[in-house]
Order: structure tokens, then sequence, then C-alpha cells
């Protein structure tokens, strides 16, 4: 069991580092989107993100602030300890 929970604990980590890898890399100029490291976080990334900031987009209108990095990361780690807590109770 403690390698299950080490285990779902370093994917979230990872999730968490690919999201904040890619709010960087929005704010470097001249990055190629086509190279293969930023295509994997974005195609890692994306499926999380797209939810969040249509959400964000119809209920949450903030104009061109995308904020939906910071409640895709706030989400992540409340999933995480729920997830994390399950597996300590077995």
């Amino acid at each position: 069991m403690w390698a299950i929970r080490t285990a779902v604990n370093y994917f979230f980590e990872i999730v968490q580092l690919l999201v904040l890898i890619r709010v960087i890399l929005s704010w470097v100029p001249n990055v190629n989107m086509y190279s293969k490291p930023v295509k994997f976080i974005y195609n890692i990334t994306e499926p999380i993100m797209e939810p969040v900031r249509e959400f964000t987009a119809r209920y949450i209108n903030l104009g061109p602030i995308d904020i939906s990095p910071i409640i895709v990361l706030f989400l992540l780690s409340f999933v995480r300890n729920v997830v994390l807590r399950l597996l300590f109770i077995l």
C-alpha cells in the first residue's frame, strides 16, 4: 500500500510541475511551440486546463487574465490530498 500512495503522490507532483512549466513557457517569448518537449507538456496539461479555462471564461470573466492555472493547481492539490487520505484509511 505504501508503494501505491507514493506513486499517487509522485503522479500529482509531476502533473503540478508540468502545469507550472506550462505557465512559465507561456511567459517566455520566442518559445518554439512545435518542439517535442513543449508539445508534450501541452498535450499532458491541456485536458486538465481546458475545462477549467472554459469555466472561468464563462463564469469568472476577467478579460485577458487567465487564472485557470491557479485553479488547476488548487484542484490538483485538493484531489491529491483527498486521494492520499483515502489511501491512508485503507
